[in-house]
C-alpha cells in the first residue's frame, strides 16, 4: 500500500524540523541523496550526513557520522536514503536514541515502504512519512515547482504564492 498524507501534515513538518539526519547520504554529486542534501541545505536545514564508508569525512562541508548512535543531539528527524529491508534496522536504531535525540519524525524515502518499521517507530509516538523525499515535498508546498507548471499542470510565469495553510515554508 503506498501511504498518503495530508499536504498539512507534511508542510508542518517541514516548518517544524531544523535538525536532518540523513542516512544513506552519498559524496557522490550524481546520486539523489547528495542532490536532496545540497537543497535542503540551501534551505537553511542543519543535515547531517550518516555514512559509515564516509564516516569522518565530509559531505557538502558536513561531518559524516557512521551511525545514529553516534550523531549529536538534537536531531529533529532521520530521512532514510536507503532500501526498505534496511529501513527496519535503521528504524531501531532510531527508535534506540529518539529519547537522546530528541527525534521526531522517521522518513523514508521515495520507493521506501516498511509497514513494520512505522509501526515500530509509531508505536514509540514518532510521526513516520514513507514513500516520500522532503526535498520534492518542500518544492511542491512552496510553490517552487508548481511556479515550473509542475503542480498545476500549466506553464506560466506566475510567481508561487505561500503555501496557504499554516503560512510560508521558507526557512528564514
Amino acid at each position: 500500500m503506498v501511504p498518503n498524507y495530508p499536504d498539512a501534515l507534511i508542510a508542518r513538518i517541514l516548518r517544524s524540523v531544523k535538525s536532518i539526519a540523513m542516512v544513506g547520504a552519498s559524496p557522490n554529486p550524481a546520486r539523489p541523496s547528495y542532490f536532496a542534501m545540497k537543497y535542503l541545505l540551501d534551505k537553511g536545514f542543519n543535515i547531517i550526513p550518516v555514512n559509515p564508508g564516509q564516516a569522518g569525512k565530509e559531505i557538502l562541508g558536513q561531518k559524516v557520522y557512521a551511525q545514529i548512535s553516534d550523531l549529536p543531539a538534537p536531531v529533529d528527524m532521520i530521512d532514510i536514503f536507503r532500501n526498505a529491508e534496511a529501513a527496519g534496522p535503521i528504524t531501531d536504531e532510531a527508535i534506540a536514541n529518539k529519547d537522546r535525540l530528541q527525534l521526531k519524525v522517521l522518513w523514508m524515502q521515495l520507493g521506501v515502504i516498511n509497514e513494520e518499521a512505522a509501526k515500530r517507530a509509531e508505536a514509540t509516538g514518532l510521526t513516520v512519512i514513507m514513500n516520500r523525499c522532503p526535498k520534492i515535498e518542500y518544492g511542491r508546498l512552496s510553490g517552487e515547482i508548481g511556479w515550473f507548471g509542475v503542480n498545476r499542470r500549466v506553464i506560466d510565469n506566475r510567481k508561487p504564492f505561500a503555501f496557504s495553510q499554516g503560512g510560508s515554508l521558507r526557512r528564514g
